[in-house]
């Protein structure tokens, strides 16, 4: 038994045994560089991230945003600002006048496809909306149903944005980088429950296949796949 005992140890040895992986790096944690800066009361420049906005006559039954027309939130909204081309708020005016005109004039609408998901956790999806912009840019737009009925805009974001995605409640968006060919920037939206907002909580450049002389960004989103279970739910056509 015992000359048993050390066969099976010696086979057991000889076949699949484990290896070591060589010396492990020591870890070291982060170290702060020139703890004397001051700390810094209010940043430099606003850029609005947290900017977010009450849409005036849009009521949401049951807090079923899909129950209400993707560009009728888009022209209340528009309508609560107007002539307002800057800042989170601001389109460009010949967008505006578009969304305006999206009732007689669906064909120029700039308006995308919406697509709804739950960003927040509450169990109840949001509205996910692109407008067309010109200089190929693109507006993304979250709009959330509040519990009195109502309805807030709690993300604004532009950009020459390439691609867009969902990954588990975090809206994920690729623009193009400007000074760095062949680059692009993806940042993560997540929501912050203490701003009530989507913010960005994940920003990083990320590298492309190399850019050519000809190439040039599209101007709007990636068309998403026919929708799973595990997909946004798109909306009808606006």
């Amino acid at each position: 038994m015992a000359a048993a005992g050390v066969a099976l140890l010696t086979g057991c040895g000889d076949a699949g045994g484990l290896e070591s992986a060589g010396a492990t790096p020591r870890a070291e944690g982060p170290q702060q560089l020139w703890p004397e800066l001051p700390d810094i009361s209010a940043p430099p420049v606003d850029y609005g991230e947290s900017d977010t906005a009450r849409i005036p006559g849009i009521k949401v039954p049951d807090g079923n945003v899909r129950a209400v027309s993707p560009v009728k939130i888009v022209q209340a909204d528009v309508a609560a600002h107007p002539e307002q081309i800057t800042g989170a708020d601001g389109l460009y005016r010949q967008t505006a006048d578009q969304i305006r005109d999206c009732g007689t004039q669906p064909k120029s609408c700039p308006v995308l496809q919406p697509y709804y998901r739950d960003l927040t956790g509450d169990g109840k999806d949001e509205l996910i909306v692109a407008i067309r912009m010109p200089g190929q840019q693109t507006a993304i737009r979250v709009y959330l149903p509040d519990k009195d009925g109502g309805l807030t805009r709690v993300m604004t974001y532009s950009d020459a944005i390439v691609r867009v995605e969902l990954a588990g409640r975090d809206l994920v968006t690729r623009a193009v980088s400007a000074g760095i060919p062949g680059y692009e920037y993806r940042t993560a939206w997540s929501w912050d429950g203490r701003q009530h907002a989507i913010l960005p909580t994940r920003d990083e450049i990320i590298r492309v296949k190399p850019a050519t002389p000809t190439s040039t960004p599209p101007s709007s989103l990636t068309p998403s796949p026919t929708p799973t279970s595990d997909s946004p739910s798109p909306g009808g056509t606006p």
